[in-house]
């Protein structure tokens, strides 16, 4: 023990002789393994920012969409100035066929689009309300901020009240409580009994898998929605009007397992596609497949990056090796002495294999602290660059950059960085304790 020791202490007697070199000669480890885990810490948070907006929308869901086929939509954009209605997406009767073929279905919850805009004294936006059930508050993920959901007693009242969105919320009532107090969709008067709290899905990738922003949603009794409303719906721009007539705008079905997820969307696209070919009116989400691809895309990432980050561990292992060899050729005389009072060729092989191990391991602990100081720094900086004075404006006020440090990519990288510096220094380590010591003594 005190021998292997002793070997330990000259390794590291002659590392601290050279310490520029030893630092130079580690600096190829410690930017591979940094680059290593700052690339693996954005895919890893590119990954998760993803998959919690999609988890969002519910990993047991499927979500069906009436959307305008293209040929329609080309019509339309070619009569801007004529009236022009559209009779498209799901109907009555295909909520009925859903509703007989999946029985054993959590929820089967649907949407009815109303109105064509929302109206509060003087401000008004396009409509994004909807007629709907209580059970879309679980179906959908969605939380409360104040007041109450829409009830059971709601729909069989046909009661005219409304849940709104955060959005809805700030932008109707910036100074007051929107509880209790009316906005109306189009013409009809909706008393507010509930604001949803923010959603996340906002903007973004979420927006664009869910198809709106639901901050901008107005919730109303289903059954209110079809007593008051027709299944047209208008949108008027430039003297013009287009209409659309819907019966159901979204249905969401919630399956009993993510087991099952997969089978049902399959058959739910078959039983659709009688009923529908070619689905050109109907679009399909299903959660659970979209997770499963981030998921594979995430996976995809990290390892090219790793793969390219992983070049400079190859490079930072040649310097090692190279700066080796130039130490034998250096400590030649020294290797020849040590042999002449009775050190085997083992004692030499060891003494250089402690120097290379010490390099790399203290280039992977450096490394590994830069990583997750960089992958930190990352996270923090990117949101704030909007507020910068001067290049402020250059990027967007919702930019960000979410890193996820990962336990594996930490030891990987340090488990590659020191075996790396093993491996390269072997053959200068074989090469120094295979010298003749009568040779080595003659060295000058």
């Amino acid at each position: 023990m005190e021998f292997f020791l002793e070997i330990i202490r000259l390794g590291l007697s002659n590392l601290r002789l050279h310490k520029v070199r030893a630092f130079l000669t580690t600096l190829g480890i410690i930017l591979g393994v940094a680059a290593v885990i700052t690339m693996v810490s954005l895919g890893e948070g590119a990954k998760q920012d993803a998959l919690m907006k999609i988890e969002r929308l519910g990993a047991k869901n499927i979500i069906i969409r009436s959307q305008k086929p293209a040929e329609q939509q080309a019509q339309s954009s070619g009569q801007q100035r004529q009236s022009w209605i559209s009779r498209f997406g799901i109907t009555r009767d295909d909520f009925d066929v859903i509703l007989a073929n999946f029985p054993d279905a959590e929820h089967i919850v649907p949407l009815k689009e109303i109105g064509s805009q929302v109206l509060r004294d003087d401000k008004r936006k396009v409509s994004q309300a909807y007629g709907t059930t209580p059970d879309l508050l679980n179906v959908a993920n969605l939380r409360i901020g104040r007041g109450r959901y829409l009830s059971q007693a709601d729909i069989d009242e046909s009661a005219t009240v409304c849940v709104i969105g955060a959005e809805v919320a700030k932008d109707f009532f910036p100074l007051e409580d929107p509880i209790g107090n009316t906005l109306r969709v189009d013409s009809k008067p909706f008393t507010v009994v509930g604001v949803l709290a923010p959603i996340g899905l906002s903007g973004g990738a979420g927006a664009a898998l869910v198809g709106r922003d639901m901050n901008l949603d107005v919730h109303v009794p289903i059954s209110a929605a079809r007593s008051v409303f027709s299944d047209l719906v208008r949108r008027f721009s430039s003297g013009s009007f287009q209409a659309s007539e819907v019966h159901i705008s979204e249905i969401y079905l919630t399956v009993p397992s993510r087991e099952r997820v997969m089978i049902d969307a399959e058959r739910l696209r078959r039983i659709m596609t009688v009923r529908h070919p070619g689905l050109t009116d109907i679009g399909m989400i299903v959660p659970y497949e979209l997770l499963e691809s981030a998921r594979k895309t995430a996976l995809t990432f990290n390892l090219v990056s790793g793969a390219i980050a992983g070049v400079a561990l190859l490079v930072g292992g040649i310097g090692i090796m190279n700066i080796m060899l130039a130490t034998v050729t250096e400590r030649t005389r020294e290797i020849g002495i040590r042999r002449a009072v009775g050190a085997t060729r083992s004692h030499i092989l060891l003494q250089f294999l402690v120097e290379t191990g010490v390099l790399s391991s203290m280039g992977g602990a450096i490394g590994v602290a830069l990583g997750i100081g960089a992958s930190v720094f990352i996270g923090w900086v990117v949101p704030r660059l909007p507020s910068l004075p001067m290049v402020g404006r250059l990027f967007p006020s919702d930019v960000s950059l979410p890193t996820a440090v990962t336990m594996w990519s930490i030891i990987l990288s340090f488990g590659v960085a020191v075996a790396t510096g093993l491996i390269f220094g072997i053959y200068p380590a074989r090469k120094a304790a295979a010298q003749d010591p009568i040779v080595a003594l003659r060295h000058d």
